[in-house]
């Protein structure tokens, strides 16, 4: 039950030969930003579950731009009480080297944070390709 599920951009980072320069706060603001895009019919049945700005992935998967981690509320039953929070984690370092432009991050921002919520939703990666969010 549960687990982790993460988010690497395919195929692997293109080498665009420089790192965007963006403040934390600046990039945590985008991802505030990204999850007001939400709809409020969603964010409401969200539950337990909290969200992260980290500079860096663990160091044997560099290139993760996101990871969901925690029990997606299609697999909680009556046993799901008194458990910490599922967590998700937007990672701005491998974001940062990954895009080229400001706009490209504001949209790799968006597509992340858009995917770790569908997985606490309990949407899996095949499908998340399938709609344009993976």
């Amino acid at each position: 039950m549960g687990g982790a599920t993460a988010y690497t951009h395919s195929p692997p980072f293109p080498d665009n030969g420089r790192v965007l320069e963006m403040t934390r706060e600046a990039f945590e603001e985008l991802v505030s930003e990204a999850l007001d895009q939400i709809p409020a019919e969603l964010t409401r049945v969200m539950d337990n579950v909290a969200v992260f700005v980290e500079d860096e992935p663990p160091a044997d998967d560099p290139e993760l731009l996101g990871l969901y981690e925690g029990t997606p509320l299609t697999e909680r039953g009556e046993w799901y009480a008194g458990v910490l929070p599922d967590r998700i984690t937007i990672y701005r370092g491998p974001t940062l080297r990954f895009c080229e432009t400001p706009e490209d991050v504001v949209h790799e921002v968006a597509t992340t944070v858009i995917h770790e919520v569908a997985h606490h939703f309990g949407i899996e990666d095949e499908r998340l390709h399938e709609l344009g969010w993976g």
